[in-house]
Parts: C-alpha cells; structure tokens; sequence
C-alpha cells in the first residue's frame, strides 16, 4: 500500500492514480501529457500537492465527483465530457467518485513545467507577478484550453509523437492563458481557515453576483458554516474580510472593464453593483487611489 506524501513530483503523481494507463507523452519539453481509463467507482483516493499546475480534462462519460480537504467536508461537482479540474492546492486532497451512464469514464491529465509558467505569470503582471497564483477549479468549461488540449491529443497520437516545436508553442500558449484567466491574487494558508474547496465555491458565487448586494448569510450558507464561523474562517484564509473581498472583486472586474471597453463609467458601475455614480466612483478611488475616468486615461 502507497502512503502518500504531502507533496510529489508531476513524474511519481502517476503512482496515485487508480485508473489504467492509455497513452503518455514522452520527453516533451515543460509538458507531460497522460490518458487514463478511469474506474467507475472510486470511494476514496488521496493525491498529494504537486508544484506544477494540474490540468484534467475528462474525455468520455460522466460523474459526480467529491473533493474535500482531509477529513473536511465534501463538496460534490457533476462532470461530463468537455469538463476540466485545474489544480494547483499546496496541500494533500481527497477525491471520490461515481460514473453515471455506459459510456467509459476517461481523462486526460496535463502538468505545465514551472518554468514556462512562471514566465507567463511575469510578463501577465510585470509589477505583482510575485503575488499572483492559480485558483483551483472544478467542473469548468473552456473552448480555448480545450483547443489545446486537442491539438496535444493529436500529437500525441500522430506520427510524429511530438514534434518539439509544435509542443513548445502549445505549452507556452497554454501557460499564457492560464496566467491571464486564472490567476488570482496569493491566499495564504492559515490555521483554521476556509478548506480551499469551500473558498473556491464561495468566490465563484461572489463572481457572478458581483451586481448583487452583498450577503454574509448567502456566502454563510454556500460554504455550509454560520455567519460568524465564516466570516473568521475566511479572514484566516484570505486575510480580508468578506465584505472587503467583495469589493475587491468588484473593483478587479470595474479595471478591467475600463481598460478592455468603451462603455461609460455609469455603465461600468451599474454592471458590478453600484446605483449611484457617485458612490462607485468614491469606492474605486478609495481602492486603486485613481477616480475611474483617471485609471481609464492612464491606462
């Protein structure tokens, strides 16, 4: 029986895994690609952290999965074909699961080498590069990394096996994409805070309730807690307040709405939460210390 380590190698992650081997890349350069048939019922399987990020792809058939922290709760996920989990937890995980339908459960495992990445990440945000990382998700879609990830399978199935520059591009498109999609400010890891399963569905709902006001005892209930456990919880793990990390959120979409749109700024306040013009345009000069008009001509 394999105890398994807090943490492993994206080469040894493949002596956690309980499905049977399909196909695997060999000596790709800042990849390593891998295929599985996976069991149809899985009740518990713990994978240690990896310091690469892990992409997987589910290929065929359908599932519930869980996820929790150790001996935390579970935090259940439908997944079919087309979904992806992506992964870059500093901590162990349990995973379970259950395959729904006859079609064979298979995935696709991906590690991005840390060096390609780390560049994307340093030219994605020149002046904070440093305090950005990867969120960790369940259950998403995503046309382009799947056009990627098309594009390797082909490879990996061709005559070919991998030519070296056709691979290089992919890896460091696929390194770009992750930088400027799903990095996220750094959360620490404190004693007693929110397991990252939780925070991660607390701040996707955030993320599409931005227009919303903002709930303590909405976000309570989604992460399963009372108000008050939660609210200390998530301080702990994030270092601000809910309400506080709203606004951050708020005010991350209003920058990026000033800079990639010509919509007005009323527009722009109205689409993350504020009525008022005058109270949106208070908020963001309190937070990024430029009015939106400002930021807007800097930019």
């Amino acid at each position: 029986m394999i105890t398994t380590p807090e943490s492993t190698s994206a080469e040894a992650f493949d002596q956690f895994l309980r499905g049977r081997l399909i196909a695997a890349s060999n000596g790709w350069k800042n990849l390593l690609f891998r295929i599985y048939s996976e069991p149809r019922v899985e009740e518990s399987v713990i994978y240690p952290a990896v310091a690469e990020p892990r992409i997987v792809r589910i290929l065929s058939g359908a599932a519930v999965v869980e996820e929790r922290e150790l001996a935390g709760p579970w935090l259940k996920t439908r997944v079919e074909a087309g979904d992806f989990f992506l992964t870059a937890s500093q901590s162990p995980y349990e995973v379970r699961w259950r395959a729904i339908g006859p079609e064979p459960f298979k995935t696709m495992h991906l590690y991005l080498g840390l060096p390609v990445f780390n560049q994307a990440i340093e030219e994605a945000f020149p002046t904070d590069s440093g305090a950005k990382r990867l969120r960790d998700l369940s259950g998403f879609k995503d046309n382009f990394l799947s056009a990627l990830l098309d594009g390797l399978h082909q490879e990996l199935s061709s005559r070919h096996r991998g030519s070296s520059l056709f691979v290089e591009g992919i890896a460091q498109s696929l390194a770009g994409h992750l930088a400027r999609t799903y990095a996220d400010e750094t959360t620490r890891d404190y004693k007693g805070g929110l397991p990252g399963f939780r925070l991660r569905k607390v701040r996707d709902l955030m993320v599409t309730r931005l227009e919303d006001e903002f709930s303590l005892i909405r976000l309570a209930r989604e992460a399963d807690m009372s108000e008050f456990h939660f609210s200390r919880a998530f301080k702990r793990t994030t270092g601000f307040t809910p309400s506080k990390y709203f606004i951050h959120l708020r005010m991350e979409r209003a920058r990026r709405l000033l800079r990639e749109t010509k919509r007005s700024v009323i527009e722009i306040g109205l689409d993350v939460g504020y009525t008022s013009p005058s109270h949106f345009t208070r908020i963001f000069r309190r937070e990024v210390g430029l009015s939106p008009t400002e930021y807007r001509r800097m930019r």
